[in-house]
């Protein structure tokens, strides 16, 4: 930072501001939100005085004749030389603290104008978070009349936000929590007048999802759940468990129950006389889904989601219907964008009587209609993620099981892919759902090779004029919904996916090369090699890869994938997979992957001692082998069998050990058929015992000391003296 003269700062201010609102308003079309035309005098300008918050609406709060007074020429100059001051390093943290608390008390009665004031606002940043407690509260307990006022600024908002965060920094020390609650106390109050200007306002939400986060005890960190997507992917698909009836963060630090219940009730008790206006503001949706969130798995939901959607819990929960006018509202609200977030969030924590009503209520009849809308799609996605039991499932199947091929030509593959993960989660329409899914991708006509390929790249295929020609596009991104589609239905059980892993197990190696390299179709290879298919199928595609292993190593997805392929690999396999990236070790320690795939896969250990390396590789599948036939199901033992009669018949054997076991057969490595073990023309003993031999010296040197082994050496070798002397006694 640094110092600017008084006369300077309106100008710098305008600058600064102009840019600020560029950047902003390209940040809300990255993040997808500006649906409604931009309008002018978005966020709060106290120096012009105007009364309209971001959504345009006409404030009717005291706030409107506001106008915030210039900071004084002596005050700027000593912010000034406060922020020099810290610029320079030279103070200690006890120093700092105290000149933090020093200087904060020189904005009793000023915090509005210093707090919004954009040169300054930095200054007095670092001082609340710098400060002592006492201070702190002392400075917000002061501003606690105009705090809606600096929050609704583009920089008050920073310091009301640094504020909060500095709060919830000092709930850790003793003694500390009575006074921070008092003072949160202060301002809970002052917001519950009139919270809709504050919801509704781009900077006055943010600090207000800050302080209610604060108030439920949730950290301001990286894993601040108000920074994930409500209703995130892995959640919807069951790649991880949802969230809708646990809390939302573990609480790291005291919460305050009571003002949060006080501040929620105060907000939506304002939000009965506006909730039009709440559910289609971007900001207020925002706030409102924070709200759903922290409630999560609390009776108060009861309350409030019933208030949101514009009813009453009793239109909800009992037998009555809800007016036909308020279902058409609410589906119409579902096709703007701020409104299906909120109803996205409702669905996630709505407790089960809550959800079932809504259910038949409003979406029943209407399931096909709103999943063809562009946000309409997202609110079913929820709607069917969140689905409680297979009567449910039976409903949306009824509505949704003969659209298939519609909805992926619409787009809306997230609306199938929502709905083949229910299925698998609730035991329900599993064969239907991989029935319906190949058909809409390839005819009765067509062969089955083709369903996997048509579904990696959906868009291309379905904007395919002449589909019955269409072929694997090439140096094409495949499809991020097709690949999670694909990686859910190869969790289903092997009698329901014959088709797909017939298709997955026909693509050519130079396919299956680039899915490989491709974020979302390594992750479909590696879902195949976890599915139930059997290990001869999995082993074949493994192959697919082989002379390709050292190159994926280096990519960064492709390095699971390889890592994949090896443990699902037989001992010949590993030993080619391992030998590849033998080659290209080197450039593999500098990749942020590679570490660990070396260390795992033990590649410099095969590099210096082949030998070893494919007796420890032995040893260890032995022993899964007997743990699996020990504590396995009977599913596992007759997986592991298989497995073992196929490693027994593999093909691939390294060139050292065909010399060393003396099979004089050329053994064709791209062939998964299985050949003869091993074909001998001398003694059959010799083999088995080398065999045996290897596996004993593994075992020794792994669990074996080395003390113990020279007593047995000592023993063996007297064993053999006695024994030829009395040999040489029976012959005299």
């Amino acid at each position: 930072m640094v110092a600017i003269g008084s006369a300077a700062l309106p100008l710098r201010r305008f600058e600064v501001s102009m840019e600020d609102d560029v950047s902003y308003k390209r940040g809300k079309k990255k993040m997808g939100m500006s649906r409604k035309p931009e309008k002018q005098g978005q966020g709060r300008s106290f120096d012009a005085g105007v009364g309209k918050n971001a959504s345009g609406r006409g404030s009717n709060s005291a706030a409107q004749t506001v106008v915030r007074k210039q900071v004084d020429p002596e005050t700027a100059k000593y912010f000034s030389e406060i922020a020099n001051l810290f610029e320079s390093e030279g103070i200690d943290v006890e120093e700092r603290s105290s000149l933090c608390s020093n200087a904060l008390e020189e904005t009793r009665g000023k915090e509005m104008e210093l707090a919004t004031d954009y040169i300054i606002s930095h200054t007095l940043q670092t001082l609340v978070e710098g400060c002592e407690l006492d201070c702190l509260c002392a400075f917000l307990r002061s501003c606690a009349k105009n705090f809606p006022l600096i929050a609704m600024d583009k920089s008050g908002s920073h310091v009301a936000e640094s504020a909060i965060r500095a709060l919830s920094r000092h709930l850790q020390e003793s003694d500390a929590y009575a006074v921070i609650e008092d003072t949160l106390n202060t301002l809970c109050k002052v917001i519950v007048k009139n919270p809709v200007d504050l919801m509704c306002d781009c900077y006055g939400s943010h600090v207000l999802r800050s302080l209610l986060s604060l108030l439920k005890g949730v950290p301001f960190d990286s894993s601040d759940f108000r920074m994930k997507k409500s209703s995130a992917l892995p959640e919807r698909f069951n790649f991880k468990a949802p969230r809708s009836d646990a809390d939302v963060s573990p609480h790291v630090i005291p919460g305050f129950p009571d003002l949060l219940k006080f501040l929620v009730s105060g907000m939506l008790k304002c939000a009965q006389n506006n909730v039009q206006t709440l559910q289609v503001d971007q900001f207020s949706s925002l706030v409102l889904q924070t709200v759903l969130k922290l409630l999560a798995g609390d009776e108060e939901l009861l309350q409030v989601i019933p208030i949101l959607i514009g009813c009453t819990r009793e239109d909800i929960v009992e037998e009555k219907t809800i007016e036909p006018t308020i279902v058409r509202d609410v589906l119409g609200l579902m096709k703007e964008t701020s409104f299906s977030h909120l109803m996205e969030a409702i669905l996630e924590v709505a407790p089960g009587v809550l959800y079932n009503g809504i259910f038949l209520k409003i979406f029943r009849n209407s399931l096909f209609d709103l999943s063809t809308h562009h946000c309409g799609n997202f609110v079913i996605q929820a709607l069917i993620s969140h689905a409680k039991d297979q009567d449910q499932m039976e409903m949306i199947w009824q509505e949704l099981g003969s659209n298939f091929k519609d909805l992926l030509k619409m787009g809306r593959s997230g609306v199938i892919a929502s709905l083949i993960a229910a299925s698998r989660r609730l035991h329900s329409y599993k064969e239907k759902c991989c029935q319906a899914l190949a058909a809409a991708v390839h005819s009765s006509n067509e062969s089955s090779t083709c369903i996997v390929p048509r579904i990696l790249f959906l868009d291309g295929y379905f904007r395919c004029e002449d589909k019955s020609n269409w072929s694997w596009p090439t140096s094409v991104k495949m499809h991020v919904m097709g690949s999670l589609i694909l990686q859910e239905v190869f969790r289903f059980q092997i009698e329901f996916i014959q088709p797909f892993i017939t298709s997955i197990t026909s693509i050519p190696a130079d396919n299956v090369l680039e899915a490989a390299k491709d974020p979302g179709g390594a992750r479909v290879i590696e879902a195949f090699l976890s599915s139930d298919a059997s290990a001869k199928l999995k082993r074949r595609l493994v192959m697919r890869l082989r002379g390709h292993f050292g190159e994926l190593a280096l990519h960064s997805s492709g390095s699971f994938t390889v890592e994949k392929c090896f443990n699902t690999g037989n001992i010949s396999q590993r030993e080619i997979i391992v030998s590849e990236l033998a080659t290209v070790q080197s450039e593999l320690w500098n990749t942020r992957q590679g570490p660990h795939l070396m260390r795992k896969l033990d590649v410099e250990g095969f590099a210096a001692r082949p030998e070893q390396w494919r007796s420890r590789q032995e040893s260890k599948q032995s022993t899964l082998r007997d743990f699996s036939a020990t504590f396995g199901s009977s599913e596992t033992k007759a997986s592991n069998n298989s497995e073992i009669e196929q490693s027994k018949k593999s093909s691939f054997l390294s060139e050292d050990y065909k010399k060393k076991t003396k099979v004089g057969k050329t053994v064709d490595h791209h062939q998964a058929s299985p050949a003869p073990f091993l074909s001998t023309t001398g003694s059959k003993r010799k083999p088995k015992e080398k065999e045996q031999s290897n596996k004993k010296v593994a075992r020794v040197s792994e669990n074996e000391d080395v003390s113990k082994l020279k007593t047995k050496s000592k023993k063996k070798m007297h064993g053999d003296d006695a024994f030829s002397k009395s040999s040489k006694k029976l012959k005299a």
